[in-house]
């Protein structure tokens, strides 16, 4: 994780001497702004989200405005909207402002890939992974049924190669990697309408940069294998 020393340096000390604005710990949206560009360095991109007209299962509406969106409420604002890591608190907060009821994506290929699975495979995937003690980063579920492991750069282009030379590459179709152009939504916003992200291994301050892919990937293609099987 790329920590920014001002923007790490600026939160810290708010939380120790209790001076954060109030409005900010009010607001756990504009909080996960501040803390995901100050504290953990990533770069944050303003989302759609997923609006409900009625009561009933019946697919909702996007805040984009498009009737044929494909994704609703689980795509970025615009392509080039993206508020930096590193900002000022002040900067952030502001430029996150601009976007009133946006949802908090965090762009992928930059900092981090992230790992998809479904959720059982992954849920039992990070007990193995934590029992056995290998280094992990970041580890979130999302209400689509499917948990995202935070892995280092550069995992989506060597993903095929490394399941085939394991021998898991028959485990592909459940198992996908998010690189550069992806995203995923951040908790604690909702994705897509179905109810809020969440973290099942949050950041850390202790942690180290997210792991490369080759440590989590033979446990992540076994539970794939044996799910499909």
């Amino acid at each position: 994780m790329g920590f920014t020393i001002d923007g790490l340096r600026e939160i810290r000390e708010l939380r120790l001497t209790g001076r954060l604005p109030r409005r900010l710990v009010r607001n756990p949206v504009r909080m996960a702004v501040a803390e995901y560009t100050g504290l953990w360095g990533w770069d944050v991109t303003p989302g759609a989200r997923a609006v409900r007209r009625g009561p009933g299962p019946g697919r909702p509406e996007c805040s984009c405005g498009r009737a044929d969106c494909a994704s609703p409420g689980a795509h970025p604002l615009s392509a080039g909207l993206t508020i930096a890591a590193g900002s000022s608190l002040r900067q952030a907060l502001a430029d996150w402002d601009r976007t009133p009821g946006a949802t908090v994506l965090l762009p992928t290929g930059r900092d981090f890939d992230v790992i998809e699975v479904p959720r059982g495979p992954g849920r039992r995937a990070l007990l193995r992974l934590e029992r056995i003690g290998l280094p992990l980063g970041p580890v979130a579920e999302a209400p689509h049924g499917r948990v995202w492991f935070f892995v280092a750069p550069g995992a989506a282009a060597e993903l095929p190669h490394l399941l085939y030379r394991m021998g898991w590459d028959d485990a592909l179709p459940q198992l996908r990697c998010l690189g550069p152009g992806g995203h995923i939504t951040a908790p604690p916003c909702e994705h897509g309408g179905l109810g809020p992200v969440r973290w099942l291994r949050p950041p850390n301050l202790e942690s180290s940069a997210p792991p490369p892919a080759r440590l989590l990937i033979g446990a992540l293609a076994y539970v794939c294998h044996r799910a499909a099987g």
